[in-house]
Parts: C-alpha cells; sequence; structure tokens
C-alpha cells in the first residue's frame, strides 16, 4: 500500500531511513553508505520541512495488515522535472522489488503533475546504485555537484560528489 506520509509518521520514517544508510543495521542491505559517512542520514526537523515544502511528498509503502512503513520516498516538484530523494527500503527488504516499486509510483506522481521527467541525485562512488537507476532508464548528465557541507546529512569519511541523474518521461 502506497500513501503519502504525514507529521505523525516521522519517528518511524527517522527509524526507517536512518537504519537504511547509516550504521551497522544498514549492512544487511545493499544500499548502506556506512562506510562512506557517519552519523546521521536526516533528522526530524529535515523531514518536517520536507513535509511542509509545496507541492512535496514523501510516499510510504507499508505492509497492507500491520501498516509498517517498509520503504519511502520524498518527491519535491521543480520547474522542469519532479526531484527524487531518500529512497529508502529497509534493509531486510531490499531486492525484494519495493524500490521499484516506489520508483514506478513517483514516476507516476511526475507525470500526474504534468512534469516531463525525473532527476535525482547519487553519491559518484556508488557504482552500483548508479547502474541501477540506468537499469531503470535514468541517465547521467554529467552534471556533478558536491557533497551537502551539513552534519545533518552525514558526516564524509572521504570526499564525495553528486552525480544528477534524469530520465525523461515522454508523452
Amino acid at each position: 500500500m502506497i500513501e503519502k506520509a504525514t507529521v505523525a509518521d516521522i519517528p518511524a520514517l527517522l527509524t526507517l531511513i536512518n537504519g537504511a544508510y547509516r550504521g551497522d543495521s544498514s549492512r544487511r542491505g545493499w544500499t548502506t553508505e556506512a562506510d562512506l559517512l557517519g552519523g546521521q542520514r536526516t533528522d526530524a526537523e529535515d523531514l518536517l520541512t520536507r513535509l511542509q515544502t509545496p507541492g512535496a511528498v514523501i510516499l510510504t509503502l507499508r505492509e497492507t495488515d500491520t501498516l509498517e512503513i517498509l520503504a519511502c520516498v520524498y518527491l519535491e516538484p521543480q520547474r522542469d522535472s519532479l526531484y527524487l530523494g531518500m529512497l529508502t527500503v529497509r534493509p531486510d527488504r531490499q531486492a525484494t522489488g519495493l524500490g521499484r516499486q516506489l520508483l514506478a509510483a513517483a514516476e507516476a506522481y511526475a507525470r500526474l503533475l504534468d512534469l516531463p521527467a525525473v532527476k535525482m541525485t547519487v553519491i559518484t562512488v556508488r557504482p552500483e546504485l548508479l547502474a541501477w537507476y540506468e537499469r531503470h532508464g535514468y541517465r547521467r548528465t554529467g552534471r556533478v555537484l558536491p557533497f551537502p557541507d551539513d552534519p545533518r546529512f552525514g558526516l564524509p569519511r572521504q570526499v564525495l560528489a553528486m552525480e544528477v541523474l534524469r530520465k525523461e518521461l515522454g508523452g
């Protein structure tokens, strides 16, 4: 079941997102950033800001019977595309198709908003993640941005950069 997150979901989202990207719990999945970054991936203030951004949503994918959040993705309409961020799947449920379902929901949301494309940023030293997105139609734009200099989003263990990917949705 896919639905929009609310402020009441922030504690569960924090547990999901930080547990999927950082620390030992993240090592159970293939999307861990634990070797690249220390600290947290996000905090309650960041999630609240995202939920209050005009037009933006956090979609959640929930277990049908328990309503537990298994996966989420942040979507924010921009001038020429839908920005996709924080695509997160609980580590013990990765590689089961949940990420693919949320990616499809994000693309459907972009079409609903009449946006021609979806774009995102991915850490450049994540070849397996870049390849996963490329298999789903996302293309490297050649644009590289510095990693955010904000400890709320992690403490880099090395110099990091973000590559911009984009998928044209077509008619």
